[in-house]
């Protein structure tokens, strides 16, 4: 219902045309490099691979290609998580019905965008570390793509025979990466990797089975 709302936006204005729509991660990264649009308007909450390691794989595999982030969260975190990503623009979806229009074209000419509300509260924490001489700190990434990927098919729920088959890779493989993810997060139980997928964004609630 989202998607066709924001679909429905984007079609009303003249200069403006809906190439392709994807329901996740993975259809929209093969889309992407089947229809080569200017922009993507991409949902961080996205099943079976979330928007921003789609996004990774997007800007590594169709450069051109410009990327809109939507997301719900507007924490510095995120906010970081979607600038390392290589998206040019962080969308607040609270506030897309009246930004987006005004992005895609931002977007589209290589500007970034950021709501309004994400821009002054940054500007504020520059500003703030600069004033008291201390440096702006960064998260730093403790999984890779490929963990990051198999965390988010573990929290939905899926068994590794599904992950391996989903990621073309072998069962051994996934046993390997799913240990190196409780490894470095120091969490054991699948559980745990689910609350914390959840907390990160990598997932969100309304996209777990029920």
């Amino acid at each position: 219902m989202v998607r066709q709302g924001l679909k429905s936006l984007l079609e009303a204005e003249g200069d403006i045309a809906v190439v392709g729509e994807a329901g996740t991660g993975r259809e929209a990264v093969q889309l992407v490099k089947k229809l080569l649009p200017e922009v993507v308007v991409m949902d961080i909450a996205m099943p079976m691979l979330n928007g921003l390691e789609a996004t990774r794989q997007i800007v590594r595999e169709v450069p051109a290609t410009k990327l809109l982030v939507l997301s719900s969260y507007n924490d510095d975190e995120y906010v970081h998580q979607v600038a390392e990503a290589g998206a040019i623009g962080y969308l607040l979806k609270q506030t897309a019905a009246t930004d987006l229009i005004k992005a895609v074209r931002e977007v589209s000419k290589g500007n970034a965008f950021s709501s309004p509300a994400i821009s002054r509260r940054l500007v504020e924490r520059y500003r703030e570390a600069f004033l008291n001489g201390t440096p702006v700190k960064k998260r730093a990434d403790l999984l890779t793509s490929r963990e990051s990927e198999v965390l988010q098919l573990i929290a939905e729920g899926k068994p590794n025979k599904q992950i391996a088959a989903e990621l073309s890779i072998s069962i051994k493989t996934v046993e390997k990466h799913r240990q190196q993810v409780m490894n470095k997060l120091r969490i054991h139980d699948v559980a745990g990797l689910t609350r914390y997928a959840i907390s990160k964004g990598v997932v969100e609630r309304a996209t777990l089975p029920v």
